[in-house]
């Protein structure tokens, strides 16, 4: 209680409310807007705006919407007016209707015969319309009915998407703008009418009821579709900024399912007395919301961690202070993160890295730049880069990306010439020096016989954010054992009650296997915490010469460690880098297979789980030329497949059946991060023509489940599957497909993906993608010297 003497007082700016910029006419179109003249109004009305609570700011920053924008919403220029590419100039038409149909195959549900649909007949078209030289405008009179109407005829699936496997006519007829919806003309095929379905669930969502539409819109190439809408609307929608208005939101958890954890709970820090008054503030602020704030204790330990299992909570992020120009006045925000999506609502871990790299693209600098303060913060209050910011994530990390993500905000944020961005760089490598020496190399991570590291977790019991009947095949003989219920034997297991050293290891290299942020994997399964891996020795050498750099750029050459005091050098680091690599080549590399294999430290043996993870000793940097060449010929032909890299062969993998099923970071799926540090690493070692190939067959699947199944953009792929790549059988589903009408977030890493995809895409790929030939296809055509640049 004496905490609360450091109790605060903060306010925030008032903003404008939303009523002050709504729309005025329910025909206007979609994003013009009538701002009503405050001055206008009577004393009366003034007052009562005057008297409206300051609006908090968003997390999803609603100021900058791209669908209430009429010049983004529209999408592409149609104005023929202002023609500027050669095309426009002499009067050829761009835009034509895409009906993207199937290459290849035919989803089984759409193998029918014509008469198994009721056809219509055609009215007569808008002929001032298919004459015209321009691209065509509607006029959606009754946005409810025609999107009553297009879902009625053709989402015969009734999932609230318009995708290849529905049945319905694939046509729709609608009002043209100039006769003002007397006249029709019709839209047809699956990627339009999907388009339209999205379209008019904005509009519906913004509260329209007629809307003109460009056919621009609708028909937009999906390439620049897609990488528009991640740009100017995913990351938007996956980003959150803490204030005192949203933290009920933030705070609340879907995956734990206690009586306890029905109230929003916030873990603070136990000597952050500001951030404690502040949420203290939110939950005075707002009674209604049951916030619960607490302290951390100085000290966390396992047990700790496993005794709020029931009452879990937000940990506190990193925060900063606003001051009021004119009232002096300070205010606390936190900087601004995104989260990967679905159900996956925090900051995470090396989910970040990745998604910095596409903010950056999309020139979301301040999100990237507060991710880094974010883990700047959870280093130095928690010890460690957290797999996310949830109370049961206390003990676990994930891969660690800190040293490059550093590096890459530091570049666009003024790099040498800006003092704030030394010193943010400065700040950044000291917290990356203790999560070093404090976390992965240190016991139980660090293996000292052989120098290397593994993932291995501190944790008691069992995890509790998995869903409540993960482990049950697992648990189920002990329930017999014990002859009691399973949540009896869960109880007693988590509270000591019982003794299971066998039930104590599973959970041990369980722990590991999501600490990995592979979860799960047959390569990890019983083993991951005895496993030092090719993934996190690359990692931890990269960690270490980017360490040496910022020494020799930035202190001097000379480190002076705060928490330890230990003085090193950039040559000490460099050491430490090359002794690591020796290490690897020695328990690691095979040259007969071209990869580099997990080493067992327990048995003292290499394996041979051949993994998509030996490419991130290219990304790192620690493989030789030599090791590069034959990882290409040896490797890769056994990774690559029709939708870029696999996570491991199916040989690996081995035999499925009901009592071994698919597990989704193996074959045949294909994850955004073996493809971003595979592009990366193979173009840093002179093999950029195959970083292109594999970069397009990535994006071609991508490309083409978002023609084919109503814009979908999901977590993972089976990169094996040239129909519904989507589509993961395995057992967490897939994050990104539930949705109804419109995809608004994608799921962060895969968004980051297709922007740096693209990057290594010229105009005749773009082309391509866009009108979705496969990989086979569009390289078997190529002329000779375009077959060099794909390394062919």
């Amino acid at each position: 209680m004496e905490r609360l003497g450091h109790l605060k007082t903060y306010h925030f700016p008032a903003a404008n409310n939303d009523d002050d910029n709504s729309q005025s006419s329910d025909s206007s179109p979609i994003g013009g807007s009538t701002t009503p003249n405050l001055l206008s109004q009577n004393s009366g009305e003034q007052e009562k705006l005057m008297s409206r609570p300051p609006r908090r700011v968003s997390s999803t920053n609603e100021y900058d919407d791209p669908f209430s924008n009429a010049e983004i919403y529209y999408g592409p220029e149609t104005d023929p007016r202002k023609a500027t590419t050669k095309y426009q100039k002499q009067g050829k038409k761009l835009n034509r209707t895409r009906t993207m149909s199937v290459f290849g195959n035919i989803s089984t549900s759409r193998q029918t015969t014509i008469e198994d649909h009721y056809l219509k007949r055609r009215g007569s078209e808008d002929d001032t319309y298919l004459s015209s030289k321009g691209n065509r405008r509607f006029f959606i009179e009754n946005v409810d009915s025609t999107l009553e109407e297009l879902l009625r005829n053709e989402d015969t699936d009734r999932n609230y998407q318009i995708t290849i496997e529905d049945k319905g006519p694939k046509v729709i007829k609608v009002g043209t703008a100039n006769s003002f919806g007397f006249n029709h003309i019709s839209i047809r095929g699956t990627y339009m009418l999907s388009n339209l379905l999205q379209e008019l669930t904005i509009a519906k969502s913004f509260g329209r009821h007629q809307i003109f539409l460009d056919e621009a819109r609708i028909n937009e190439d999906p390439v620049n579709r897609l990488s528009r809408l991640i740009t100017n609307q995913f990351w938007n929608s996956l980003t959150r900024r803490i204030d005192l208005y949203n933290i009920g939101d933030m705070a609340s958890d879907g995956k734990i399912d206690t009586p306890e954890a029905k109230n929003p709970r916030v873990y603070v820090p136990h000597n952050c007395p500001e951030q404690y008054a502040f949420y203290i503030q939110a939950a005075q602020m707002n009674p209604s919301l049951k916030l619960e704030v607490e302290y951390l204790p100085e000290a966390i330990s396992p047990e700790y961690v496993k005794s709020l299992n029931r009452t879990p909570g937000l940990l506190a992020l990193a925060m900063e202070e606003h001051v009021n120009p004119s009232t002096g006045e300070a205010s606390l925000i936190g900087y601004p993160y995104a989260v990967p999506g679905g159900r996956f609502n925090e900051l995470y871990g090396w989910d970040s890295y990745m998604i910095a790299l596409g903010l950056l693209e999309g020139n979301k600098v301040d999100v990237a730049k507060g991710m880094v303060e974010h883990f700047i913060f959870e280093i130095k209050h928690y010890g460690k880069i957290l797999n996310a910011n949830r109370s049961y994530y206390l003990c676990r990390s994930q891969p660690p990306f800190l040293t490059d993500m550093a590096n890459i905000v530091f570049d666009r944020i003024g790099g040498h010439n800006n003092p704030s961005a030394i010193n943010f760089i400065k700040r950044a490598f000291v917290s990356a020096i203790k999560e070093y020496k404090s976390v992965w190399t240190s016991q139980p991570r660090l293996d000292p016989e052989t120098g290397l590291s593994c993932y291995h977790p501190d944790g008691i019991g069992i995890p509790p954010e998995t869903e409540p009947d993960h482990f049950d095949t697992i648990l189920y003989p002990y329930t017999k054992k014990y002859k009691c219920t399973m949540e009896e034997f869960r109880k007693m297991y988590n509270d000591g009650d019982v003794k299971e050293p066998a039930l104590d290891e599973f959970f041990l290299h369980d722990r590991a296997v999501r600490e990995s942020g592979h979860d799960t994997t047959y390569r990890f399964e019983g083993v991951c915490a005895y496993l030092a891996t090719i993934d996190l020795n690359s990692l931890l050498y990269k960690y270490e010469t980017d360490i040496a750099d910022a020494i020799e750029k930035y202190f001097g050459d000379k480190f002076v460690d705060p928490n330890d005091f230990s003085v090193t050098t950039s040559a000490d680091w460099r050491k430490l880098a090359n002794e690591r690599k020796e290490r690897v080549n020695k328990y690691m590399w095979d040259e007969d297979s071209g990869f580099f294999f997990d080493y067992n430290v327990h048995i003292k043996k290499r394996t041979s789980y051949e993994s998509a993870t030996t490419f991130w000793a290219l990304w790192s940097g620690l493989a030789t030329p030599h090791q590069a060449q034959v990882m290409i010929e040896k490797a890769l032909p056994k990774l690559e497949v029709l939708g870029g890299l696999v996570c491991c062969t199916e040989r690996s993998r081995g035999p499925i059946s009901i009592n071994r099923p698919v597990r989704q970071w193996d074959y045949p799926f294909g994850w955004a991060p073996h493809q971003i540090l595979a592009w990366k690493g193979l173009e840093d070692y002179g093999y950029k023509g195959i970083a292109r190939r594999l970069s397009y067959r990535w994006l071609f699947m991508m490309t083409k489940a978002f023609v084919d199944f109503n814009g979908i953009v999901v977590e993972k792929y089976n990169v094996t599957s040239g129909i519904d790549p989507h589509r993961v059988e395995a057992e967490y589903g897939n994050q990104g497909a539930d949705f109804k009408g419109v995809a608004k977030e994608g799921f962060g890493w895969v968004n980051s993906s297709y922007l740096l995809g693209l990057k290594y895409m010229d105009s005749h790929a773009r082309r391509a993608l866009g009108t979705c030939i496969p990989p086979d296809p569009f390289f078997k055509n190529l002329r000779p010297d375009q077959m060099k640049i794909y390394d062919l």
